[in-house]
C-alpha cells in the first residue's frame, strides 16, 4: 500500500492519551454539562485536533437521557441556534459570548414537531423536514402567529413517500435569490409530485446486461433516479426537480456564484467492487444526473448521461455542509466548503477552484477527533464563529465552536467573482445560458445548444444535451441523424434515444412495441462514426450510446448483430480498463463468439479484484461461445474470489454472479462441471496476484536519484500491474479502482514530489497521517484493540483492525474504554518496494505520478 502524503506533510502526529477520568474535567475551553465519564460526556477537546491557529471549544455536552442525540442545526432569529434531536424535539441554544466562561443556555422549543433532519429559518418561519416515526415524514412550516416570540403553529406543506430512516428526506435551505427553497431527499424517498423538472424525466436503469441487485438485498426493488434536490416556493406548493441520481446526500449549500454543492454518500457494503463510488462532492448543476442505481448498477463517472464528482473524498458518512461565508476566518477559509464526515470524525475544508464552466477541488482536514460523529455545521454571522454538532444514532452529542486565533486578516470577502479567471467566468455564463432552457420549451434552444454538443467542456456538453432533450424531438430528430461531427453526433443520438424510448424497467403497462425503424436509423448513424478518430473518452461515450440504444430498443436483427460484432470485436481488448469493461459488456450482449476466450485472458491477467469482478460479472450471462474447459476456468475463478476482501455485500454479489452463470449451463454441462461447481474454496489470505520474492532492501538514498532522472520511457501497464502485485489496490483507490481503507492516490502528482512519495513508501511510520492513523484502545478488561474507528451506534464503536479487509470489524463499548491513544506504527507495511527490480520500481513510480494517464510524457 502506497502511503498518502497530504497529512504527512502538513499535519504532525497527534499525540493523545485519554483516560476515562479526563473527560470529566472542566477547563476554560471545555464547558461540559453533565460530564462524569467518557461514556456520558461529549468528546473532550484534548481528543480533537484543528488546523493551526483555529481553536475548538466544547460549549455543551448533551445529556442524552434528557435531550437525546442532535443531528441538525440552523441559525435562528437574533443569532440563536436551533437544533433537533434525531428522535425527539427541537431545542433553542443561546451561545455564550466568545472569550467568556459562560455556559451555553439550552431550552426546549414548546411546539409539537421534531425528529428533524432539515431545519431552516426563512420568511419569518422555521422550515422543518421530519424523518422519523412520531410525525408524518414531510416538509413543515412552523410560525409564531400571536407575536409572543414562541413558535405555535405547525403547517404540513408536503408529505413524502418512503424515507423513515437515514436515506429519507433531509435538508432544506434558502436559494440565493431569497425567494425559494431547496429540499434535499435521499434515495429511499420516492419522487414527490413535481410541477416541472430540469432533469428530463426519461430516466432509466439503462443496463445493457441484466441488473444485479445489492448482494444483501438492500433496497432491492428501488429503481433510479435515486436521491433528488427540489426547488420549492415558500408555501410548498410548486416543486421542481433540480437534479437527481444521488445515493444519500444529506445537506447542500450555495457558493457566492450561486452554484449548489452537496456531499453525497458511498455504499460501504460495496468496498472493493468495480461499482463502488467513494463519498464525493458534487456540483449540483441544473438537470444533473449522478447515476445512483441499486446494487451493482451504479453508473461509472465517465458515462456521458451523468456528471462526475468535483472531489472524491473516500469512505465516510456525509452529514451537514456549509460554506464559510460570514466566518471571521482568513479569506481562504471563508471561501471553503465545509463537509462533515460522521463515521470517521472529520470536518473537511474543501477548497474549490473554478475551472472551465465547473470546478476542481482539494479537501483539507480542518477538524478531526476520535470519535467525533459530526452531524451538522453552520456559521453564525453574529459572532463570526463556526458551530458544529456531534451525535446521531443515539450516540453522545455535543455542541462545539471554532474560532480563528491567528494573525491573518479576517476581513469579509465580498466580491463574488474574486479569484475567478475570465475564461471560467465566461464558461460559467455559457453554462447558465444553456441551463435557462432546462425544464421548458423554447424555439431558440436547439439552435443555441447544438454547437455545444461537441464542446471540450463536459459540463457544457451535458447542459446542451439536456436543453435539447427538453424540446420536441420532431424538431431535431433529423438533425441528430444527419450530424457529421462524431462528438456532436454521439451526444445528439444519445439524446434522441433517451427521449424516444423508455428503459424496460420503467415502461408503463400497455406500452407499444419498440420502434424498429428508429433503432435501424440510430444504429446506422452510429455506424458512420469512425472509432479510430475518437480518443478514449469519446470512445467510451460512443459505447454508452450504443448501450442505451440496445437496452431501450432491443438487439438488432441477425445481420445487424453480426455487423456490430465485426466492428467491435476487432477493438477488443483495448488499451484501458474502462474501454475493456464496456466492450466486454457489449460483446457479451451480442453473444460474440470470441468474447469468452478474450475475456478469460483479461480476467487471468487483471491485477485488481475490481477489474476481475467486472469481467466475471459480464461473463455470468454469456450463453454461447464457451468450451467446456473455458467454463471450468470461469467457475474456478469463484474459488479464488471467495477469499477476496470487501464490503458486507461482496459475498452476496459473488453468489448472485455464480447462480446467474449456472443458469446458463445445459444439463450436460452441469454434470461435467459438477466437481468445480461443488468444490469448497480453501480459506486463505489470498491476494489477486502471486506474491513476489525479495529482490533487495531498497533505501531512500538509492531510489531518489533514480526517480529524479529515469522516469522516461516507462511502461504504464506494467506499473499498474505492479501496483496490484504489491497489494496496493487492496487499500488504495487509484484512477477509479482499488480499496477504500487507505486514501485515494490519484492526485498525488499535483501536490508532491517523487522524493516525498518515495519516503512515505520506504518508511511509512515516519510521519503518520491523522486522517488514516490507527488508534490503540485498551479496555477495562485488559484487552487491546488497534485499528481505525469507522462507525458508531449508541455507545458502541466499530474498529477496523485490518486494512486489507474492510468488513473486518471489532466492536468496543465506550463504557469499557480505559485508555485510547494513537498508534505509533503505520497500518501500511514496510518493504513494499523490496520485491521490485530497478526498472519495475521506476514503472510503479511513474504510474503513481501519472494520475492514471497512460498518455503522460513519462510513457512516451
Amino acid at each position: 500500500m502506497i502511503r498518502f502524503l497530504v497529512a504527512a506533510l502538513i499535519v504532525s502526529t497527534l499525540a493523545l492519551e485519554i483516560h476515562a477520568q479526563d473527560a470529566a474535567q472542566d477547563t476554560a475551553q471545555e464547558k461540559v454539562r453533565p460530564a462524569t465519564s467518557i461514556a456520558t460526556a461529549a468528546t473532550p477537546i484534548s481528543q480533537i485536533k484543528a488546523l493551526k491557529d483555529f481553536q475548538v471549544e466544547l460549549l455543551y455536552s448533551v445529556p442524552k437521557g434528557q435531550q437525546g442525540s442532535w443531528v441538525n442545526m440552523c441559525v435562528g432569529p437574533s443569532g440563536t441556534l436551533i437544533v433537533s434531536d434525531q428522535g425527539g424535539p427541537l431545542y433553542r441554544i443561546h451561545p455564550p459570548a466568545i472569550g467568556t466562561d459562560a455556559i451555553a443556555r439550552v431550552e426546549k422549543i414548546p411546539v409539537d414537531i421534531g425528529e428533524a433532519q432539515g431545519l431552516l429559518w426563512a420568511f419569518d418561519s422555521l422550515y422543518v423536514v421530519t424523518n422519523g416515526r412520531k410525525y408524518p415524514i414531510a416538509l413543515y412550516r412552523v410560525r409564531d402567529t400571536n407575536g409572543d416570540g414562541e413558535l405555535d403553529k405547525v403547517e404540513e406543506l408536503r408529505r413524502f413517500q418512503g424515507g423513515g430512516g437515514e436515506h429519507g428526506p433531509h435538508a432544506v435551505l434558502l436559494a440565493p435569490d431569497g425567494k425559494s427553497l431547496r429540499v434535499v431527499c435521499g434515495n429511499q424517498t420516492k419522487l414527490t409530485q413535481f410541477n416541472t423538472s430540469r432533469v428530463p424525466p426519461v430516466w432509466g436503469e439503462d443496463h445493457l446486461l441484466p441488473r444485479m441487485p445489492d448482494g444483501n438485498g438492500f433496497m432491492r426493488g428501488v429503481l433510479g433516479p435515486g436521491g433528488a434536490i427540489y426547488a420549492v416556493d415558500p408555501d410548498g406548493k410548486n416543486w421542481e426537480i433540480v437534479c437527481v441520481g444521488f445515493r444519500n446526500e444529506y445537506d447542500a449549500a450555495f457558493n457566492r456564484l450561486g452554484d449548489l454543492f452537496t456531499y453525497d454518500a458511498d455504499m460501504e457494503w460495496d468496498f472493493n467492487t468495480p461499482w463502488y463510488r467513494p463519498t464525493r462532492v458534487n456540483l449540483c448543476a441544473s438537470g444533473a444526473e449522478f447515476g445512483w442505481r441499486n446494487g451493482a448498477g451504479k453508473w461509472p463517472a465517465y458515462y456521458p448521461d451523468s456528471l462526475p464528482a468535483v472531489v472524491d473524498i473516500g469512505p465516510g458518512s456525509p452529514t451537514g455542509v456549509a460554506f464559510g461565508y460570514g466566518a471571521k476566518f482568513p479569506a481562504k477559509y471563508q471561501e471553503a466548503f465545509y463537509i462533515c464526515d460522521w463515521s470517521y470524525g472529520k470536518l473537511y475544508a474543501v477548497h474549490l477552484t473554478p475551472e472551465a464552466s465547473a470546478y476542481t477541488g482539494v479537501a483539507e482536514e480542518f477538524v478531526a477527533g476520535t470519535p467525533l460523529p459530526l452531524t451538522d455545521v453552520v456559521v453564525r454571522p453574529e459572532d463570526g464563529a463556526m458551530y458544529f454538532t456531534i451525535g446521531g444514532r443515539n450516540t453522545q452529542s455535543g455542541l462545539y465552536r471554532v474560532t480563528y486565533t491567528g494573525s491573518e486578516s479576517t476581513a469579509a470577502v465580498g466580491n463574488a467573482l474574486r479569484g475567478v479567471p475570465d475564461s471560467a467566468a465566461k464558461a460559467r455564463e455559457e453554462r447558465r445560458k444553456l441551463e435557462s432552457f432546462h425544464g421548458k420549451k423554447d424555439p431558440a434552444a436547439v439552435a443555441t445548444a447544438w454547437p455545444y454538443l461537441k464542446h471540450p467542456d463536459r459540463y457544457l456538453r451535458y447542459a446542451a444535451r439536456v436543453a435539447i432533450e427538453h424540446q420536441d424531438a420532431a424538431e431535431w430528430k433529423s438533425k441528430a441523424l444527419a450530424e457529421k461531427d462524431p462528438v456532436a453526433a454521439t451526444q445528439a443520438l444519445l439524446a434522441l434515444i433517451r427521449v424516444s424510448a423508455s428503459d424496460p424497467f420503467h415502461l408503463p403497462p400497455g406500452s407499444p412495441p419498440v420502434d424498429e425503424n428508429l433503432r435501424a436509423e440510430i444504429l446506422a448513424a452510429l455506424g458512420r462514426i469512425d472509432w479510430a478518430k475518437l480518443n478514449a473518452s469519446q470512445q467510451l461515450d460512443l459505447l454508452r450510446t450504443y448501450a442505451v440504444t440496445l437496452n431501450r430498443l432491443g438487439p438488432p436483427d441477425k445481420a445487424g448483430r453480426e455487423a456490430l460484432i465485426a466492428k467491435f470485436d476487432a477493438h477488443y481488448p483495448a488499451k484501458g480498463r474502462e474501454l475493456n469493461a464496456e466492450l466486454c459488456n457489449l460483446l457479451v450482449f451480442l453473444e460474440a463468439p470470441s468474447v469468452a476466450e478474450k475475456t478469460l485472458k483479461l480476467l487471468a491477467a487483471a491485477p485488481t479484484q475490481e477489474e476481475q469482478i467486472d469481467y466475471a460479472r459480464a461473463l455470468r450471462v454469456l450463453k454461447t461461445g464457451w468450451t467446456l474447459d473455458q467454463r471450468a476456468d470461469y467457475f474456478t475463478w469463484f474459488l479464488k474470489a471467495a477469499n477476496y476482501k470487501g464490503g458486507n455485500s461482496l459475498k452476496g454479489f459473488f453468489r448472485i454472479m455464480k447462480d446467474d452463470a449456472v443458469a446458463t449451463l445445459t444439463s450436460d454441462e452441469k454434470v461435467a462441471l459438477k466437481p468445480v461447481l461443488e468444490a469448497a474454496p480453501a480459506v486463505q489470505a489470498v491476494a489477486t496476484t502471486t506474491p513476489r520474492p525479495l529482490v533487495k532492501k531498497w533505501t531512500l538514498e538509492e531510489l531518489t536519484p533514480l526517480v529524479e532522472t529515469k522516469l522516461v520511457k516507462r511502461d504504464f501497464d506494467r506499473g499498474r500491474k505492479l501496483f496490484g502485485q504489491a497489494n496496493c489496490f487492496a487499500c488504495h483507490r487509484f484512477a477509479g479502482e482499488g480499496g477504500a481503507n487507505g486514501p485515494d492516490l490519484t492526485g498525488l502528482a499535483g501536490r508532491f514530489s517523487a522524493k516525498d512519495l518515495l519516503e512515505s513508501v520506504v518508511d511509512p511510520s515516519k510521519v503518520i497521517s491523522d486522517q488514516y492513523a490507527a488508534v490503540v484502545i485498551r479496555t477495562l478488561d485488559g484487552e487491546t484493540v488497534t485499528g481505525r474507528i469507522v462507525n458508531l451506534s449508541g455507545d458502541n464503536l466499530s474498529v477496523n483492525t485490518d486494512m486489507l479487509n474492510p468488513n473486518g470489524l471489532v466492536g468496543v463499548k465506550r463504557q469499557n474504554i480505559d485508555k485510547m491513544q494513537p498508534s505509533k506504527t503505520s497500518m501500511m507495511p514496510n518493504g513494499l518496494l523490496d520485491t521490485l527490480r530497478e526498472d519495475e520500481a521506476l514503472d510503479l513510480m511513474a504510474f503513481l505520478l501519472s494520475r492514471g494517464d497512460r498518455n503522460h510524457a513519462m510513457f512516451e
